[in-house]
């Protein structure tokens, strides 16, 4: 036991004295938080918005200035005819514009939206948002009761996707470069000739990485919390069960990746197509899963990641119970333990 904490040892020396890994490891949860729960953004805010009407009566009226006071829409422009509007939306003077009918005022109808369709999703959002503003005289949007995410802001969304991709990309890539740069060096032989056993040695390896990646999921939290405002309304200690189990899984590919690769470029390379682009692509962490064709979502339901997201949105915005996730945590144990059985036969082999 003494000689395989001195391997782990041995590693976490390794880690701290690479000052560019530890900035990667450290540096890129705080960015990325930061990023996705700040600069990337799906909040309805500051539409530019020209308002069409051939006459400015009390209802018009009223509706015009519920507009302007929410802080969802800027009045840019009022115009005469939906065609002044359109020139204004063609050249890139507003992003949408409401056109009143005539009859609006005894009617109470007779609204149509003009919209900047560059983006889908954003103007859907700017014409549900105006739908909502411009039929509810009391004003507003704001009224409405939205379940778990009151504000509708796009943290909510992201930071549990963020935890998914982090701890993904930081336990698998970080631990299988860190076993192939012994193969590389040629050190691996010398450790697998030492007292301690060859699993007892990746074991080793990997624990480091397990620990950094506790600290890290402890960051991500507390920023979540204290910096981002988003709750934790379910049972932290679930939170972090199922985690761990994340964790694990995470583990067990990057044994499976450094038991393929021979260098750490192709590591790398495995890592980004393996790893990256199915977690930004298909996990659900930026385009909804149930939108996509359906081969695609096929694809996303061997995509480990997907099913921890979900459980995180449930337990950390929801929250429920483990009850509740139940299906998501099996089959991240299914994963994990067959990815686990895959990369040590395989280690097992290559050491025969």
């Amino acid at each position: 036991m003494k000689q395989f904490w001195s391997f782990v040892i041995k590693e976490a020396r390794h880690i701290l004295r690479d000052k560019r890994t530890m900035l990667i490891l450290f540096g890129m949860p705080v960015v990325l938080m930061f990023i996705f729960g700040f600069a990337i953004t799906t909040d309805v805010k500051n539409v530019r918005t020209v308002v069409v009407t051939s006459q400015m009566d009390h209802q018009t009226r009223a509706a015009v200035e519920r507009l302007a006071a929410s802080e969802y829409f800027d009045i840019v422009r009022t115009v005469a005819t939906p065609q002044e509007a359109e020139r204004t939306i063609r050249s890139q003077k507003a992003d949408m514009a409401i056109v009143f009918a005539k009859d609006f005022a005894s009617k109470k109808s007779g609204v149509q939206l003009i919209v900047d369709g560059a983006d889908p999703n954003m103007s859907q959002q700017w014409t549900n948002y105006a739908m909502q503003v411009v039929s509810n005289p009391v004003g507003a949007i704001v009224n409405l009761r939205m379940l778990y995410n009151p504000q509708m802001r796009s943290a909510y969304n992201f930071v549990p996707a963020i935890m998914g991709m982090l701890l993904m990309l930081i336990c698998a890539m970080m631990t299988s470069i860190s076993i192939v740069r012994e193969k590389e060096r040629g050190t691996m032989e010398v450790l697998l000739v030492s007292p301690v056993r060859p699993l007892m040695v990746i074991v080793a390896k990997a624990v480091p990485y397990l620990v950094l990646a506790f600290t890290i999921l402890i960051v991500i939290l507390l920023m979540a919390r204290f910096v981002l405002g988003v709750p934790l309304a379910g049972s932290l200690f679930w939170i972090v069960a199922v985690s761990t189990l994340y964790i694990l899984l995470a583990l067990s590919l990057g044994l499976l990746i450094s038991s393929i690769a021979q260098t750490q470029l192709v590591a790398l390379l495995m890592s980004a197509m393996v790893l990256l682009m199915p977690i930004v692509m298909l996990s659900g962490m930026i385009f909804p899963v149930e939108s996509m064709p359906i081969v695609l979502q096929w694809l996303s339901a061997v995509v480990p990641p997907s099913y921890y997201i979900d459980c995180m949105r449930k337990l950390m915005i929801m929250g429920v119970g483990i009850g509740e996730v139940m299906k998501e945590v099996l089959i991240l144990l299914g994963f994990t333990v067959l990815l686990l059985t895959i990369a040590l036969k395989k280690f097992n082999v290559r050491l025969e």
